[in-house]
């Protein structure tokens, strides 16, 4: 699925190497764009989320509307009876339930399905999540290696992938309908501390970056957006 370009009239590496190991493969191959419900579905609810003063997961967003909507509704159309996608997670058929659930992968340091609670539970009899078992990258390496595939030593993702160089401060200041205003870092008992450089560079539990200094360690507890 074409998604996201940050620069126009450029190859889409994502897509020419997916096309790459199809070819391999001697599978087929089809490119879909996705790009508009990517924008309204993830890329806007990002920005709503922190002019809201709120810190939004588009990874959640990204699979609920994306990955396992509109991805499997092309995928039924045509013909698979299932999708798989390379996240850390496990499906299996629970017996107390009779139904399918899902549940944790062996990998649990990089486990994902805290990204996935929002798959519809009809549809998981029809998700395989062939990294389930692994707990290492070097042996999913080590198996792209031996079938021949080029992406066997790509760099993992680790960024948000419409920010690639994970400055999503840069990117919300150039999207947001108001720019970011500065505020008080308050203590719970009312003491004021010094004042925060816009609430979009803050969220919950943060500990570094609050530019305070104080005898003991401070959190981020409450993010409150003042109302004219």
């Amino acid at each position: 699925m074409k998604l996201w370009e940050a620069e126009e009239n450029k190859p889409n590496k994502t897509v020419e190497d997916a096309k790459k190991v199809c070819e391999k493969l001697e599978i087929e191959h089809h490119t879909i764009d996705n790009k508009e419900i990517f924008k309204t579905k993830v890329i806007d609810n990002f920005i709503e989320e922190y002019q809201k003063a709120r810190t939004p997961n588009p990874c959640v967003q990204c699979n609920k509307y994306l990955k396992f909507g509109v991805f499997y509704q092309i995928a039924q159309k045509l013909g698979c009876e299932y999708i798989a996608t390379g996240h850390y997670a496990n499906i299996e058929y629970s017996e107390k339930y009779q139904q399918y659930v899902l549940k944790k992968s062996k990998e649990e340091k990089k486990d994902q399905t805290y990204f996935l609670y929002t798959i519809p539970k009809e549809m998981l009899s029809h998700i395989i999540f062939p990294l389930k078992d692994y707990t290492d990258k070097i042996e999913i390496r080590k198996l792209a290696q031996e079938n021949g595939l080029e992406v066997a030593e790509k760099k993992d993702s680790q960024e948000i992938c419409f920010i690639p160089d994970n400055n999503y401060t840069c990117f919300l200041e150039k999207y947001l309908k108001e720019k970011p205003k500065t505020g008080n870092i308050v203590l719970k008992n009312g003491e004021i501390l010094g004042k925060h450089t816009g609430l979009i560079n803050y969220t919950i539990g943060q500990r570094k970056g609050l530019g305070i200094s104080y005898a003991k360690p401070l959190y981020v507890t409450r993010i409150k957006s003042a109302k004219k």
